[in-house]
Order: C-alpha cells, then structure tokens, then sequence
C-alpha cells in the first residue's frame, strides 16, 4: 500500500476539534481552553465542532458525530483534526463513514490515542493516509520531554522527513493532574525510572518496517474484520497498548488479534506502557508473551506510546526502525 501523507502544517492553517467519542464536561472547559491556546500560540486557527458535549459518553449521536468528522476531513481548509481525548465506542462511527469520499479527499493529519485508534488506524489501512498516534488535544499543554515531539512538531514535517525519538527513561506511576483545578498544568510529573524492556529473550533489537497499531481494548473489536486489515502494508512494527483492561482481559484480546493476522507480517511488537493491573497469576508482561510469545520477533515492553505519561507520538504508515540496547533505546519514523 502507498501511504499518503498529509500536507505539513503551516501557521495560518485551520486546526479541527471534535470528539468522534466522548465530549467535554463543564467543569474540564478549562483545559480544553488551554490545549487550544497551545495550538494556537502555534499559529493555527483552531475550529471547535458542535460535537463536544460531555454530559454522556459521547459527544452526541452517531449519525452526528461522523457527519463532523466527515466534513472537517473533507475541507480542504482544515489541515488536521484532533479530539480533546478518546472514549468508549468510537465504533458506531465506521459504518457511517464514507470512506471512498475519504479515499478522494486531499489528506488531512488527524492526531489521537485510546478510543480514537478506532478511528485512526482503519483510516489509514483503508485510504492509506498516513494518522498520528499521539498526544491528544488536553495533553497537548505539556511541555515535551527532552528527546521526544509533540505531534505539532511531527505535523509540520516535510513528507520524506526522518526524526529519530528516544525515551526520557521516567514515567509517572501514579495517579493524574487535576485540570478542574491546574487547567494550565503544563508539566509532567516523571516520578519514576524506566527504560523499555525485551521480553522474548536477550540480546539487541535493530528492526525495520512499516509502523501501524493502537489501543489494544479498541482494536480487538475489529480484528478480523476490513477496518483492521494489514495485509498490504508489507513488512511491520505492529504497536499495542493496553488501557486499563487486566491481564487476562489483554492476553485474550491480544490471541484474538493474532488469530485474525495483526502480527503475521510484524518483524517487531512495541508494547506501551501500562499502569492497567495484573490479574492474580499473570502479570501485563507475561500476558503479552503468553498470547504473542510465539510469534518469533522481538517484543519491547514499557514504550511511551500508551496511557501512561510521557507520550511518544507514532505515525500510522510510517516507514520505522527500532534500536533497543543495554545502553540505547529509540524508534526512529520516516514519512515515505
């Protein structure tokens, strides 16, 4: 499959938010105030849809909620589209969709994690559009880590750009800012040490492929069927995170996944970090090995590519390699 990369922003460009899945509530307006800011101190113009109600868990109905998406990909005056956060059940929206018009349409960035991999990573195996797998718009105030980007970085690169990212080695393990009371917080709190780890064997890691994954607890719903179809992308780094589901829950899903043939082409599998607990007998590790130990490729646990904070922005399509030592960790993208 030819990926399809989206014109590099620049200041001046529009920027669209909606919540394909859940909305803002009251009392979190704030720190949408403030990721909206930070877009916009970028140069950008930031629109705000209809579709960003936070009294239920979504936005507002279906048919709703993909008739804004759609139009925000299909103006050709918006250049990206990002959701204050992800959600429940951005499924009901696949249907809706119509993805020939999308295939049709000039490629626009849309930027997301958690329930928006429902939307992402199909929009890319289906009309080969290039997505960023990244900070969403209430994350988007934090300052980046030394050796990270934001998705604004990622989104205003040249196609054929090559970036390199490498891990800070801290996360935080516990616990939230409180943005009904810090909405302008915009620093991570990093509180503990931790580097990627190998859980197939020993040894170093040096991979190529292409780069297509997401949340784990949303995409198994789809395994199987033509939202998550790789069998074009050629070689892969297939990425999954688990969000919060326990380890049984996360070893199932991800049997299912490899029954329906995510990783049959992978020449790797980077596993995000994850504070979702163990169950009694088997830990989120040994969860992962138990359902893709057989797979024969190198599997790296603890990438910041998940729910835990910090956040390392992956590009759905990208040509990617990985590098994992005792003493070097880090995924370098290029958009070609």
């Amino acid at each position: 499959m030819s990926v399809r990369y989206p014109r590099p922003l620049r200041p001046g460009d529009r920027v669209g938010v909606t919540s394909p899945s859940s909305g803002v509530a009251k009392d979190l307006l704030a720190r949408l105030d403030a990721g909206i800011r930070t877009v916009e101190a970028r140069g950008y113009k930031v629109v705000v849809g209809d579709c960003m109600d936070g009294t239920g868990h979504v936005s507002a109905p279906a048919e709703d909620r993909a008739a804004e998406l759609m139009a925000m990909l299909t103006d050709p005056t918006i250049r990206a589209v990002i959701p204050p956060w992800g959600g429940e059940t951005a499924i009901d929206l696949l249907p809706l969709l119509d993805w020939d018009r999308l295939r049709k349409a000039e490629p626009t960035w849309v930027v997301g994690y958690s329930d928006m991999s429902t939307i992402m990573t199909p929009l890319t195996l289906r009309t080969g559009v290039a997505t960023i797998h990244g900070n969403n718009l209430m994350d988007t105030p934090y300052r980046t880590p030394e050796g990270l980007l934001s998705w604004l970085d990622i989104a205003a690169a040249q196609p054929g750009h090559q970036f390199t990212q490498t891990p800070p080695n801290r996360y935080r393990s516990t616990g939230w800012d409180e943005w009904q009371t810090q909405p302008d917080v915009s620093e991570f709190t990093l509180d503990t040490p931790g580097r990627w780890t190998r859980l197939d064997a020993d040894g170093d890691v040096e991979v190529e492929g292409r780069l297509i994954g997401g949340c784990i607890e949303t995409l198994c719903n789809l395994a199987g069927t033509p939202y998550l179809d790789v069998s074009n992308l050629g070689d892969l780094i297939v990425y999954v995170e688990a969000a919060g589901d326990e380890a049984f829950t996360i070893c199932r899903n991800l049997h299912g996944m490899r029954l329906a043939g995510l990783f049959d082409d992978a020449n790797a599998v980077l596993v995000g970090r994850t504070r979702a607990p163990d169950a009694a007998s088997l830990t989120q590790h040994e969860a992962v090995l138990d359902a893709l130990g057989s797979l024969n490729v190198p599997i790296i646990a603890d990438v910041e590519c998940g729910h835990v904070p910090p956040y390392l922005p992956i590009v759905n399509g990208a040509h990617g390699r990985v590098v994992h030592t005792s003493t070097r960790s880090e995924l370098t993208q290029t958009l070609t």
